[in-house]
């Protein structure tokens, strides 16, 4: 006899969510998904066998593990707490496991809220693209209690390829955004000198081979590698606004901890004003196209 899978919930089936989905259902997970204005359209994860709930409260009651996978703090804060959230509908015994990109001391606040309601909790954030979420082959990084961690193993490794336990709650959360501020300031970097290539008019082949050969090389360059030669954004579709997010994320968690950030502050502002100039929803590497031309304002507003 065959062991009953636990039926998962899914709040945020959007780019990343609705790849998870669709791996879930793959492995045999039984999966209800909450309507939202920012889900994919949801035809392919119904024809699979999804349902669908209209409420959040409404959801949670239903499943045995909820994954959220919406876009950080904020949001995921005004899905537990608010009216018909998922607080109202939690049952004893119930995993939240929070995919978000988040600040480390929201999530132990909400952590707090879900254990004082008798639930469980994971922070579980992703690396990787949507190719990789509906491949099953994401990146996480888990915080939370280590026995909840290995009970929801077998659903974690259903839809990812690598998954590091990073510590307790909020350990998670905390490890993605070192990572996400390493590989944003890494693109910044890299930005910034490819535009001086470009002006300077070193061909961009030669300029990523010799990046390739010594200390440039790297994911960050591989990704950045086809915009930097032939204007291929492919590689890295990450966008500026969502980059501006994750850094300012980082800069409040330094700053509670008492961290030192010029450089993420430096950093941050790079993509605040990127944003601001209208290229929000502009991948990261358009940043090469934007120093390029402005190479000298750029230098007076960050000084």
């Amino acid at each position: 006899m065959t062991e009953k899978k636990p039926h998962i919930g899914l709040i945020g089936a959007g780019m990343m969510g609705s790849g998870i989905g669709a791996s879930l259902l793959r492995n045999g997970f039984p999966l209800t998904v909450l309507a939202h204005p920012g889900n994919q359209p949801l035809d392919p994860l119904l024809a699979s066998g999804a349902n669908i709930c209209q409420q959040a409260a409404e959801l949670t009651a239903q499943v045995d593990i909820l994954i959220l996978c919406i876009t950080g703090s904020p949001q995921v804060e005004e899905v537990l707490f608010q009216q018909n959230g998922v607080l109202q509908g939690l049952k004893r015994g119930t995993t939240i496991i929070d995919c978000s990109t988040a600040i480390p001391s929201s999530t132990r606040k909400i952590a707090k809220a879900v254990q004082d309601a008798g639930g469980y909790f994971l922070d579980a954030p992703m690396t990787r693209t949507p190719k990789e979420a509906a491949e099953g082959r994401l990146n996480l990084i888990v915080g939370g209690d280590r026995q909840v961690y290995e009970q929801c193993l077998p659903v974690l490794q259903s839809y990812a390829e690598n998954i590091a336990y990073a510590g307790g709650v909020g350990c998670g959360h905390q490890m993605k955004l070192l990572h996400n501020y390493v590989s944003l300031g890494f693109s910044a970097v890299l930005a910034e000198a490819a535009a001086c290539a470009r002006q300077a008019g070193t061909e961009p082949t030669t300029f990523c081979d010799i990046l390739a050969a010594g200390g440039g090389g790297g994911v960050v360059l591989n990704r950045l590698r086809p915009y930097i030669e032939s204007e291929d954004p492919s590689g890295f579709l990450f966008s500026m606004s969502n980059a501006l997010k994750d850094m300012g994320y980082y800069c409040t968690m330094a700053q509670e901890q008492g961290a030192r950030d010029e450089l993420a502050l430096a950093t941050r502002q790079l993509y605040e004003h990127a944003a601001q100039d209208g290229h929000g929803q502009s991948p990261v590497a358009a940043l090469i196209d934007r120093l390029g031309k402005s190479g000298t304002a750029e230098r007076k507003e960050i000084s």
